[in-house]
């Protein structure tokens, strides 16, 4: 299972442009064919040119598992119908918290959410992902989902989560949680990490001494 290093637009912050889950990657329009070609050679995945919301900024504003993905109210109608030839169910949230890719970290087994997030939408995220979805924070903040990225293997997650969001996050996703940075000492994970069962792309900044911290959290590499 490879890893690739790799940058978009000339930013090493791949993930923030991007999205991927098992079977699709989300790539905004105007990466090169080559990139394009790389990322879904590695992850093994359909390779999707989109932008969300109008924006470059994919891997900010989606989050999704196998069973369907979660996208903004201000996503426009031919958005999503490319989504929905690509996901099982594509559910338009409500909320005017928009950043739904820094708010939600999920896999196929179970969800951890920003703890501000309101009760009807954690049973409407429930529904669609096909999980419980519970309330958590990494390091004491809410941004789980940026703080995080979750495979179907294992979890990355900031340096300094605490022993009780580790066994949370564990609880919830029934992976194991490992530490580590990104793009040179970056505990934002998600900002430099693009990441499934059959590979990693992570930013072009990202050191080897990472790598290795990212291969053994995620069983890749």
């Amino acid at each position: 299972m490879p890893i690739e290093r790799m940058d978009i637009f000339g930013n090493a912050n791949i993930g923030i442009y991007c999205f991927s889950n098992e079977e699709v990657a989300l790539i905004p329009m105007g990466v090169p064919d080559a990139k394009r070609r790389i990322l879904s050679e590695t992850l093994g995945v359909k390779a999707c040119s989109i932008n969300i919301c109008g924006s470059r900024l994919n891997g900010v504003l989606v989050a999704a598992n196998s069973n369907g993905i979660a996208v903004p109210h201000t996503i426009g109608e031919e958005e999503l119908a490319i989504l929905r030839a690509h996901f099982p169910r594509v559910e338009v949230i409500r909320s005017k918290r928009t950043a739904l890719g820094n708010l939600i970290l999920v896999n196929d087994e179970g969800a951890v959410v920003d703890p501000r997030l309101p009760s009807g939408l954690l049973r409407t995220l429930s529904r669609l992902f096909g999980v419980e979805v519970r309330r958590g924070r990494i390091s004491g903040l809410p941004y789980v989902g940026a703080l995080a990225v979750a495979t179907n293997s294992g979890v990355l997650a900031h340096p300094s989560i605490s022993e009780e969001e580790r066994r949370l996050i564990e609880d919830s996703l029934k992976v194991p949680v490992g530490t580590g940075t990104v793009n040179f000492g970056i505990g934002f994970v998600k900002a430099g990490l693009l990441a499934n069962t059959k590979g990693a792309v992570v930013g072009s900044a990202t050191t080897g001494p990472e790598l290795m911290g990212i291969s053994r959290a995620l069983g890749v590499g």
